[in-house]
């Protein structure tokens, strides 16, 4: 195998005063102490994982996220609702639990004409939603073209993805997007995922689904997000379907 440290071409990145760590907040090259971790990446580990454990386990503010969604976006009806996990607990354990509303809370939907709703969910990261989703649900909604009906934004606590089916469903929209927040990693606590769903309906698979997920401080930014999003949206409504039929990205954009 040729040695590619004596190619022309090739230059290390030790020489250059670099290393992996200024590409990702991945935990490499944490160097050593002897033949052990240093005491301080020891307890970054131990405070990254009691990061993410905290955003799995924290209650979602939904009279907060709703009061800042009638500020921010003014105009726009706000629905506050519940899954039917009663408790953090419960969701946790019932994952099916999560992807339906509680009877009182569907009880408050119905058709109206929309073209697309906004679902706003917990997931398993309140701290994401309540750090990212209005900022990103802002910059989607200057984008959505001129004319599209937008049902009453739903904030949904204890709510996984499929929550956004039932929803679109008995407001009977053609599109449902939904913004929640994803599995804590980590490195990223906050990392906010949005779902978009042509025609959802009970019984929806993630395959029928399309996903711009990462989104937080050092992941993608809101714009390039947005961008994104509006482009699954506008495509899935030309086309009529979402999911894994619908992959190709607009030129450019994945350099936004």
């Amino acid at each position: 195998m040729a040695d590619l440290t004596k190619s022309a071409s090739f230059t290390p990145a030790s020489t250059l005063g670099l290393s992996l760590r200024d590409y990702t907040s991945a935990r490499l090259s944490l160097g050593r102490i002897g033949v052990s971790l240093a005491t301080s990446e020891g307890l970054a580990f131990q405070l990254a994982h009691a990061q993410a454990r905290d955003a799995v386990h924290a209650a979602l503010d939904v009279e907060g996220v709703s009061r800042r969604l009638c500020t921010e976006d003014a105009g726009l009806s706000v629905l506050s609702l519940t899954s039917a996990a009663a408790d953090r607990a419960t969701y946790l354990r019932r994952p099916d639990l999560g992807r339906r509303l509680d009877s009182a809370s569907a009880g408050r939907l119905g058709a109206g004409g929309y073209d697309v709703v906004f679902v706003i969910a917990d997931g398993l990261s309140a701290t994401a939603v309540e750090r990212h989703a209005i900022p990103l649900f802002s910059e989607v909604l200057r984008g959505l073209p001129e004319g599209w009906r937008v049902a009453p934004v739903c904030v949904v606590k204890q709510g996984r993805v499929g929550i956004g089916d039932e929803i679109g469903s008995l407001f009977g929209t053609r599109l449902s997007v939904v913004l929640i927040g994803e599995r804590p990693g980590l490195s990223s606590p906050d990392s906010l995922g949005a779902y978009i769903t042509w025609d959802p309906r009970l019984g929806r698979v993630d395959a029928e689904r399309n996903c711009v997920s990462n989104v937080h401080g050092k992941g993608l930014s809101y714009e390039a997000a947005a961008a994104r999003i509006l482009f699954y949206c506008t495509e899935a409504r030309r086309l009529e379907l979402s999911g894994t039929r619908l992959k190709e990205m607009e030129p450019g954009l994945l350099s936004i």
